[in-house]
């Protein structure tokens, strides 16, 4: 009589975790009025009043936002018109408050006081002294400070994307702008790109 050899079951390898992907969003249009022409510490003081201060009554988020919230893990900064965003975009579903997320400083540049311009152009103004020349105040972020929350950032958002969901970050044009930097620098794609405006963002995917 031939002994048959015991049928052993062979364990099924598990299929890989999908890495989910990552978009980044900007804010929705802020109430505080840009019609307006400002001395460098007029805007010091519209930047602080931006800041605290929220959104324009009456905005819908498109429905491609609300759609992407529906399937993601949300973050948001703390900043009022941020808090704002995300409330409107996401309704009721769990959203995660993080000051990691908030906009780079805008320090403007002393220029004489007869020099007058909107906040529009103070914003760009500013923002290449701080970028360029890294123009930054006591007590105020650095452009390389920055740069280090950027990329803390793209670890908390590299950390979940790799539990299998997409991440939905509600936050600001410039920090979001360095964020995707990072994360390009770190291998991943930019695969729909809707700019910088209110309401609209990029969605980063793992090459």
């Amino acid at each position: 009589m031939t002994e048959t050899a015991p049928i052993r079951s062979q364990a099924v390898p598990s299929a890989p975790v999908r890495t989910g992907a990552i978009v980044l969003a900007r804010h929705g249009e802020p109430a505080l009025s840009r019609k307006i022409k400002l001395t460098s510490q007029g805007y010091v003081d519209w930047w602080a009043r931006y800041e605290v201060g929220g959104l324009l009554e009456g905005q819908v988020p498109p429905d491609c936002l609300v759609e992407q919230a529906q399937r993601s893990v949300i973050y948001h900064s703390t900043r009022p018109r941020a808090v704002e965003t995300a409330k409107a975009v996401a309704g009721d579903r769990p959203r995660i408050e993080d000051e990691i997320f908030i906009e780079a400083p805008l320090p403007p540049p002393s220029f004489p006081d007869w020099f007058k311009v909107g906040p529009r152009a103070w914003g760009v103004i500013a923002r290449v002294w701080w970028w360029a020349f890294d123009h930054h105040g006591e007590g105020e972020e650095s452009r390389d400070e920055a740069k280090v929350r950027a990329r803390h950032a793209a670890d908390l958002l590299e950390a979940r994307a790799a539990e299998g969901t997409d991440v939905l970050v509600l936050a600001h044009g410039f920090f979001n702008g360095m964020i995707g930097m990072e994360l390009t620098r770190r291998g991943w794609r930019c695969t729909r790109d809707r700019g910088f405006k209110y309401w609209c963002g990029r969605k980063f995917e793992k090459r």
